[in-house]
């Protein structure tokens, strides 16, 4: 049996943040009903389609999940979305600000219609505050959230971070609010409003740096990381752009350890690098010695030696590792799920391994679950069904 099995989430989430939450919902076993308009979640357009089909990146956040379609401009179209509500647990949303109440969707209306609702409303600054009605996407957050100022070469100007945590972040601690809310709900029968701002959200990763400085000083970009426990990024053989590793010997065991491995024995006793001070004050030469071992191996050899020998490091992965390292493999991180349109398409599991978990399944095509849902949970015939479309409201645009 699914985790979260008899869990009802009413799903109007779009790109990656509110998704995000609703995909683990629905990978342990929730009945996402994704409510999308005409046109769709912008999320299916973004990139290139496969075969015909959505894009990778909307197959990425929406598997396990139901589609159907429901144009909340019309009257109708909101009466049959306010009909739907009291079937449901979770409601969860990451319009843009204003874009709700635009729609003449209250939530107070909502948690009127249905005292056991859990709203969920994930917005990129909150629901208050002077920035509330600014735009945010994920690298915005991450501006926000001063990620920007802490990455980069320590005199150079701040970087942009590549992977899309801020969204994928936030739907996660989304995703713990929900589930906290659900069991409190089943305990009490009561729903409650989760709000999260994505600033905030991704403030939270950044909780670890330079705690000295805390409040008063603004941390510094780390670079290369040279100077903390002579970790830091190593170019190794090759030619490739991402042919390097990253070594972190936090302890003096560590040290050690990385010193018999890369085969300088010497180091461990010579004065200038004995404790991890002297190893500060001495980093360009500490990063000399390592880096010409490094340049010497390929980058998954120096891995595979270094962390037999208990010497934290990775090589640097790029994108087409994470879907053929000899690792994931093993752990059959990488997934072929059968999409009726696009054929195999490869899909990284969830993180979690436990029971209770969903088999993975393809993302909806825009509106495929529409009649079934609309059956299902408000009991309509097929002239009901019939009707709506005619009038536009559960019809896909073209």
């Amino acid at each position: 049996m699914a985790s979260l099995e008899g869990m009802r989430v009413l799903d109007m989430t779009q790109y990656e943040a509110g998704t995000s939450a609703t995909q683990y919902l629905a990978w342990l076993g929730a009945d996402v009903v994704k409510v999308e308009g005409p046109t769709g979640d912008p999320g299916r357009h973004v990139g290139s389609g496969m075969n015909g089909a959505d894009s990778q990146y909307f197959m990425n956040y929406n598997g396990n999940k139901r589609s159907i379609v429901l144009n909340l401009k019309t009257e109708r179209g909101r009466q049959t979305f306010f009909d739907l509500v009291p079937h449901f647990d979770v409601f969860i949303e990451n319009y843009g600000p204003g874009i709700l109440e635009a729609l003449d969707i209250d939530i107070e209306y909502l948690r009127k219609l249905n005292p056991r609702l859990i709203c969920a409303r994930l917005k990129g600054f909150g629901l208050s505050g002077p920035y509330k009605d600014f735009l945010v996407y994920d690298w915005v957050a991450q501006a926000a959230a001063g990620a920007f100022s802490v990455t980069g070469d320590v005199d150079g100007p701040p970087r942009i971070v590549g992977p899309t945590y801020a969204d994928s972040g936030t739907g996660m601690q989304a995703a713990i609010g929900i589930l906290a809310a659900y069991v409190e709900q089943q305990r009490t029968g009561l729903g409650q409003v989760i709000e999260l701002s994505m600033q905030e959200a991704v403030s939270m990763f950044m909780r670890t740096l330079e705690l000295e400085k805390w409040g008063h000083t603004p941390a510094t970009r780390h670079g290369y990381l040279r100077g903390r426990a002579a970790g830091g990024l190593y170019k190794c053989k090759g030619d490739d752009p991402n042919d390097w590793m990253f070594i972190y010997p936090a302890t003096t065991q560590m040290w050690d350890a990385l010193c018999a491995t890369i085969d300088r024995p010497d180091m461990v006793n010579d004065e200038r690098y004995v404790t991890a001070e002297a190893r500060v004050a001495n980093i360009d030469s500490v990063y000399e010695q390592i880096a010409a071992w490094t340049a010497q191996h390929d980058k998954r050899e120096a891995m595979r030696l270094l962390g037999a020998a208990g010497v934290p490091c990775s090589y640097v992965f790029d994108t087409v590792d994470l879907f053929e390292d000899e690792h994931l493999k093993a752990r059959d991180f990488i997934q072929t799920i059968q999409h009726p349109i696009a054929g195999p398409v490869q899909l990284m599991r969830p993180a979690l391994l436990m029971e209770g978990m969903e088999p993975m399944e393809p993302a909806p095509s825009l509106g495929q679950h529409t009649d079934e849902v609309l059956a299902e949970v408000l009991g309509l015939d097929a002239g009901a069904l019939a009707a709506l479309r005619v009038e536009g409201v559960t019809r896909v645009r073209d």
